[in-house]
């Protein structure tokens, strides 16, 4: 997200990774009042890292304000929401190349001068490849999302490089990236979650330091300072909406899911497996909680189309074990 320096200090324009190809792109973002956030300095103290976490809470959005889309030579306006959020979804007039593109939104005013500017990128993946979405919290970030209390003193206590992925993580994804490709035609990732728009740039931060493959974030609406408390919790429809809508996207894609059985993933997986089965390739679900462990297995039973597979694990290497099985990875 870039702002521009002109009356800087009067709105900020945050773009999101978004993605697509020539005949339906995507790209979101919220309109702000006041400057940037403050980048942090990833401090080792507590309170430091308390302090950043609440600025990320502390947003005033600006609602019904005009956001104008440049895209080469084709450009398109909208009004944001109540929250602040605006989205744009268009064709593209020229052929679009794979890979990522960098877009401009800006906030303008009742007579169409910028008051201020965003840049955002794109990603326009190869048609051929397999695609992943991944479900963050417990998935692939060790967040402790069934407890309530461990999970805020985590967020409040640590900053993005020093949460922790689960072990060998970062392998698997990285593995999942390359499959059946090169490292010129990488696979795309879609990361699903329940976490607010507000954590964006944290949880970007977090993927780079620790060499996640990069792709699109799909959150959940921004939350005020009071809600922080609330934070991931989100309605199993909300979520089931935004991992069908990638699909819509990309009707010859073909997918793999991945999640855990700490909140609603094997629910929505099951569903979006029903819905779609052609689609869906094969789907992992990180087994967090060993009570929901046989429910988990029930739920993935009852998906209609017996070709997909499907594997429940513990441990992240077991997961790289049965992608070799079933022919994901060499």
């Amino acid at each position: 997200m870039k702002t521009s320096t002109k009356n800087s200090a009067v709105a900020t324009v945050k773009i999101y990774h978004g993605y697509g190809h020539k005949e339906d792109l995507f790209v979101f973002g919220h309109v702000l009042k006041g400057k940037p956030a403050r980048e942090n300095m990833f401090s080792d103290k507590i309170f430091n890292n308390f302090l950043h976490l609440i600025r990320l809470f502390l947003i005033r959005p600006i609602a019904k304000a005009k956001v104008q889309l440049i895209w080469e030579n084709q450009i398109f306006y909208a009004k944001t929401e109540s929250d602040g959020y605006f989205k744009f979804e268009w064709q593209s007039e020229t052929d679009v190349s794979k890979g990522w593109h960098l877009v401009t939104v800006n906030y303008l005013n009742d007579t169409n001068e910028i008051i201020a500017s965003g840049e955002g990128k794109i990603y326009i993946p190869n048609s051929t490849q397999y695609a992943f979405i991944s479900d963050i919290d417990d998935t692939v970030l060790v967040s402790h999302s069934a407890d309530s209390g461990k999970k805020l003193r985590v967020m409040f206590s640590k900053n993005p490089r020093q949460r922790k992925t689960f072990a060998d993580v970062v392998k698997f994804y990285n593995l999942l990236a390359l499959a059946h490709t090169n490292s010129d035609l990488l696979n795309p990732f879609f990361y699903v979650s329940s976490s607010e728009w507000n954590l964006y740039d944290d949880l970007n931060e977090f993927f780079k330091h620790n060499e996640l493959p990069k792709g699109a974030f799909l959150l959940t609406g921004l939350k005020k300072w009071y809600q922080l408390l609330k934070t991931g919790k989100t309605k199993h429809q909300t979520k089931l909406i935004r991992v069908a809508r990638i699909l819509y996207a990309f009707p010859k894609q073909r997918f793999i899911l991945l999640g855990d059985n700490s909140q609603q993933d094997p629910e929505i997986y099951a569903n979006i497996a029903n819905k779609f089965p052609d689609q869906i390739v094969a789907i992992f679900i990180r087994n967090i909680s060993l009570s929901k462990e046989l429910k988990t297995n029930k739920i993935l039973e009852g998906i209609q189309n017996k070709s997909i597979s499907v594997c429940q694990f513990k441990h992240t290497d077991e997961a790289i074990i049965y992608s070799k099985s079933i022919g994901l990875l060499i």
